[in-house]
């Protein structure tokens, strides 16, 4: 007697990382070609996309700043009842799904509804960063550690992140979703001490063909950001690994501005 345990399907959150297919895992591809349904992120690029199952369902949540269409509630209902239904969803996110991803929240819905989850992890944006730019997260001498941060507060609420822990010479700051707030993030690290000398790399749509990149400092970011015209999806790396960066082996079209 066939069970509705054994009728439900499966829920795969697959990180698509930072934009360029070819930084997909084997995983995240064999499970993208195995769903039945495939709910997936503004980011995804359209290549990404055309690896899916040509049969599959195809269903779009994406948001963008100020402008969800889908809320997260729905997100989590859609993911659910396709399952329920007997599918294999692929959740297919931008970066890792567990990075700033809100993948844990998706999942801790379905397994309260009892469907399985499974992961593929993805490249981060601000791994995928570092391959395209050759700027290292940690480098000896230089960077002995390496954080992680969200630059955006959900309803828009005002940032409450640790000036002071962030705010180390000696590590690496990496800001997602930080366009909006540049300001207020190099203020909160400049009053806590880091120099204003201290080198930022701004850089939007990593690894995309459209990817874009900015060297500046942290007390002209917000002026260079602003001449710089950046926009989301941008991250910002913090910290005296930029120095590493070489202009030299950039071509034209991707530096939009640079000082130093």
């Amino acid at each position: 007697m066939t069970s509705e345990r054994d009728m439900t399907g499966k829920v795969y959150l697959i990180g698509a990382g930072p934009g360029d297919p070819e930084l997909m895992t084997v995983k995240a591809i064999r499970m993208l070609k195995e769903a039945d349904a495939v709910v997936y992120d503004r980011l995804v690029s359209d290549e990404i996309i055309a690896m899916a199952n040509p049969d599959a369902k195809m269903i779009f949540v994406g948001k963008s700043p100020k402008c969800h269409t889908v809320p997260q509630e729905r997100i989590n209902e859609i993911l659910a009842e396709e399952a329920l239904a007997g599918r294999t969803v692929a959740r297919l996110k931008g970066g890792d799904p567990l990075i700033f991803g809100r993948g844990s929240e998706e999942a801790a819905h379905l397994i309260e509804q009892g469907v399985e989850v499974e992961y593929a992890p993805g490249i981060t944006a601000a791994q995928g960063a570092a391959s395209v730019t050759g700027v290292p997260l940690t480098h000896r001498g230089l960077a002995t550690g390496v954080q992680y941060v969200t630059g955006h507060r959900q309803a828009d609420n005002a940032l409450d992140l640790d000036w002071k822990k962030l705010a180390d010479p000696d590590t690496t700051l990496v800001v997602y979703m930080g366009v909006a707030n540049i300001g207020q993030i190099a203020v909160g690290l400049m009053t806590e001490g880091l120099p204003g000398s201290t080198p930022v790399m701004a850089i939007s749509r990593v690894s995309a063909a459209d990817e874009s990149r900015m060297i500046s400092t942290l007390n002209r970011v917000v002026q260079d950001s602003r001449d710089a015209g950046l926009k989301p999806p941008t991250l910002f790396v913090i910290g005296k690994v930029v120095s590493l960066y070489d202009s030299a082996l950039l071509s034209p079209e991707k530096e939009i501005a640079a000082h130093g």
